[in-house]
């Protein structure tokens, strides 16, 4: 696997590498129960939160499956950083990884989570060589769901009260693209906007 070039600029986002500094922004975002649920850790407290940013600030480059790529998602207009992007290379053999991001309530339905996702699935299939990458949502989620589905990903899976927590059932959509199929509706996007410009 090659180690991706960053910073990754988009019209309104720049996507870099997590810095020891960023803890006040991640803390916002991190210490939210509503987060918290769906983060691989516990991450309540500022101890916990800072343990969690020192290991993200280590993952910009895959290695070994298990690995993952974990982005912070900065606002160009003011610097600020919104939210989180990240792919867990899963399997090897297969090229596989799974997508996953966090915005920030105050940044919600502005667009920056897709615009952050079509530039994760980019770097996955075009610098990193991943033939399928997969994301799950909480199927309560429906934004993340519509976002998923926006940008070619197909549900390919709906598990019906799969986990309890806090003494509800969860149930968990799971969703994925392979690379020809990202590759060929990017190229159909690029030549619709070279023929409107």
């Amino acid at each position: 696997m090659t180690v991706p070039d960053f910073p990754i600029e988009t019209k309104r986002l720049v996507l870099r590498p997590f810095l020891k500094s960023d803890l006040e922004a991640v803390m916002q975002y991190h210490a939210l129960p509503e987060v918290q649920r769906y983060l691989d850790w516990k991450a309540r407290d500022r101890v916990e939160v800072k343990s969690a940013l020192e290991a993200m600030v280590q993952q910009h480059r895959f290695q070994r499956p298990g690995d993952a790529v974990i982005l912070a998602l900065v606002r160009r207009a003011d610097n600020a950083l919104i939210g989180q992007a990240s792919l867990r290379w899963v399997d090897a053999t297969a090229g596989q990884a799974e997508l996953r991001f966090i915005v920030g309530p105050a940044q919600r339905r502005q667009g920056y989570a897709r615009e952050a996702v079509r530039e994760m699935l980019d770097l996955g299939f075009e610098q990193l060589g991943l033939h399928r990458v997969f994301a799950r949502c909480s199927a309560r989620n429906q934004a993340s769901a519509n976002l998923l589905r926006s940008v070619g990903m197909r549900l390919e899976a709906h598990y019906r009260e799969h986990a309890l927590f806090q003494g509800e059932w969860d149930e968990e959509l799971h969703f994925a693209i392979l690379d020809r199929e990202w590759l060929r509706g990017s190229k159909v996007k690029e030549i619709h906007r070279n023929m409107v410009a």
